[in-house]
C-alpha cells in the first residue's frame, strides 16, 4: 500500500479531490435547484433524479468541456510555440527528446507496444495524448449541449413557452455564452503560469524552473 501511495501519490491525490468536490457540486446543487422549484411551486425532485436532470449535466460538463479544451490546445500548441524563460516551453532553439523521431528506437528495451510495431499503431500513438484529451472535450462538449438543451426546454415549459430544438439551441447566445464565459478563463489561467513561471518560482515543483535559475533560462531541467 505505500509503495501504490508513493509511486501513484499526485493521481490518487487528484481524483480524489475531484470526487470530493463533485460531490459538494451535487449536493449544493440538488438543494439549490429544489429550492427554485419551491419558489416557482414545482415539486421537488430526489437526489437521484437530480443527478440526471438538465442543470447537474449541463453544469458538470460545461465545465470539463473547458478543462478538456484547454489541455488539448496546450499539448498542440506546445509543440510548436515557445515562451523564453517559462518552463513550460521547450528551449527556444534546437531538439529535445520529446522531438525524437521514434520510428529510430523500436528496438529499444522497454519500448511502448506501439513504437516497436510501427505503421499505424505508432502514427496514433505518437499523437495520442493530443487526440485522447480532443475526444474527451467533443465528448463533454456533447452531453454540455444535451444537459443545457434539457434545462432550457424545461424553463421554457415553465414559463409557458415552446421548446427548442437541439440545433436551436446549440446555435443559441445562451449555449456560445455558457461555452466561452469557461473557455477564455481556461487560457487566461494557463497564459498566466506560462508567464508568471518566468520570474517565479516553487522549489520542488516540476511545474516551476529551480529556485536559482536565471530569467532568461527556458525550459524546467
Amino acid at each position: 500500500m505505500r509503495r501504490l501511495l508513493r509511486e501513484n501519490g499526485l493521481s490518487i491525490a487528484m481524483f480524489g479531490l475531484f470526487l470530493v468536490f463533485l460531490l459538494l457540486q451535487s449536493i449544493a446543487g440538488w438543494r439549490t435547484n429544489n429550492q427554485e422549484n419551491l419558489e416557482h411551486h414545482q415539486p421537488s425532485e430526489s437526489y437521484a433524479r437530480y443527478l440526471r436532470s438538465g442543470p447537474f449535466v449541463e453544469a458538470t460538463f460545461e465545465n470539463w468541456e473547458s478543462e478538456f479544451l484547454q489541455l488539448a490546445g496546450y499539448v498542440l500548441l506546445t509543440v510548436f510555440l515557445r515562451q523564453k524563460g517559462s518552463p513550460e516551453s521547450k528551449e527556444l532553439e534546437g531538439e529535445e527528446p520529446v522531438d525524437e523521431n521514434p520510428r529510430q528506437a523500436r528496438n529499444r528495451t522497454g519500448v511502448p507496444g506501439p513504437v516497436r510495431r510501427g505503421g499505424l499503431a505508432l502514427v496514433i500513438y505518437e499523437h495520442s495524448l493530443s487526440l485522447a484529451l480532443a475526444a474527451l472535450f467533443l465528448l463533454s462538449f456533447l452531453l454540455h449541449a444535451l444537459g443545457g438543451h434539457a434545462e432550457y426546454n424545461e424553463q421554457q415549459i415553465q414559463h409557458g413557452e415552446a421548446p427548442l430544438s437541439l440545433l436551436g439551441f446549440m446555435t443559441s447566445a445562451q449555449f456560445w455564452f455558457q461555452s466561452m464565459q469557461n473557455w477564455q478563463s481556461e487560457f487566461l489561467a494557463v497564459g498566466a503560469l506560462v508567464v508568471l513561471g518566468v520570474f517565479l518560482r516553487e522549489r520542488g515543483s516540476p511545474e516551476s524552473k529551480p529556485v536559482a535559475a536565471a530569467h532568461a533560462d527556458t525550459g524546467s531541467p
